[in-house]
Formats: C-alpha cells, structure tokens, sequence
C-alpha cells in the first residue's frame, strides 16, 4: 500500500510539473495580459528605496504599455520597431534601433522578460529554470551578452498562474523588484483606448 502511494505521489509531482517551454506556450496563446504593477528601487548609499506603481499592459501582437501613476506620471510604450517614453505629459522621447541600440535592445527585452521568450532569453543568458510545485516557479538569468553583463549580475522571475515577480540585481549593488497583482486577461483584445495608445506613439 505505502508503495502504490509512493508511485501516486511521484506521478503527480511530474504530472504537474510545469517546465519554461509550457510557460512559454501559456504566454504566446493569451493575446492580452493587464496587470497592477509596484516597484521597489533599492540604491546604494540611498537611505529610502523608490517607490512607483502603476499599469501595465502586454499585448502579443502590439507590445508593452507601462503605465506609471506615481510618484509621476510616466507612459513607456515598446513594440518591435521603437520605445517611446513620455513623462508627466513632456514631448515623447523615441528610441529606436538606429537611433540607440544598446537602449533599444534593453527595452526590446523587457518584452522578452514579460512574455517568457525562450529564444531571445537564452540568446543573452544562462537559464536556471526551476519548478516549485504547486505551479510555482522561478527563472534566473545570468547576462552572457555585451552589455547586460556589464550592467546586470542576475534577473530573477517568479511565478504561478503568470509572472508575478522580476528582480533584478545589478553591477553597482542596486536591486530593483516589480511585483505583478490582479492580472487580467479579459477583454481578450485591446480597447479602443488602449489600440489609440499603441498607435499615436
């Protein structure tokens, strides 16, 4: 008996388990992901950490919209061919592959981050990919690429459903995490609003 019980619960430890290719998959096939996002900003030598939050916006097919609501107001849109950054209402500042490549391919991975792409991930990192049970898990990074490891030690995500954490450690001994709530998937297509985001910028 405690043996069939033993075999129960191992084939149900794999059964569950969730490897970064399912995560993947899970990603690609949501067209639309919103969620609430908090950020913490430790630096060096800074008594306080900074704080920020706001919404944030993923789309498959259209891309990042990052919404911050405070301490300012900060609008970051990223697609395949340009970031525009707007801050408490000033003119846009575009970035594009020509005209910066080493920002645009920053933010060009910060989609990467978002949507779990394995291929652009393990193009720039080592990957530590790891299943906690439960449908929990969490991926390392460790940069490998000119000039994420100049500026990052590690990115650490965490997870369950979706991601809900990224924390990022980087060369000077500062640490930023983004913790991710109330994700929604619905409606499964951009609002007007949002579709006039993605294409005024």
């Amino acid at each position: 008996m405690k043996y069939w019980a033993l075999v129960f619960t191992l084939f149900s430890h794999f059964a569950c388990a969730i490897t970064l290719d399912e995560l993947q998959q899970r990603f690609t096939q949501t067209p639309v992901i919103r969620a609430h996002f908090e950020q913490t900003r430790t630096i060096k030598d800074m008594p306080q950490p900074l704080l920020s939050q706001g919404d944030m916006l993923i789309a498959r097919d259209q891309g990042l919209l990052w919404d911050q609501k405070s301490p300012f107001s900060m609008l970051l849109m990223l697609n395949n061919t340009r970031m525009v950054q707007i801050i408490n209402g000033q003119p846009p500042q575009v970035v594009t592959a020509e005209n910066n490549p080493q920002m645009f391919q920053f933010n060009h991975l910060l989609r990467a981050l978002f949507q779990a792409d394995r291929s652009v991930l393990e193009q720039n990192f080592r990957l530590d990919f790891q299943d906690k049970g439960q449908g929990r898990w969490s991926l390392r990074l460790q940069p490998i690429t000119t000039p994420l490891d100049k500026i990052f030690t590690s990115i650490d995500l965490a997870g369950q459903t979706w991601l809900d954490s990224i924390q990022l450690y980087d060369k000077q001994g500062d640490q930023t995490r983004i913790v991710l709530s109330d994700h929604r998937l619905t409606p499964a297509t951009l609002t007007d609003e949002e579709r006039k985001r993605f294409d005024e910028h």
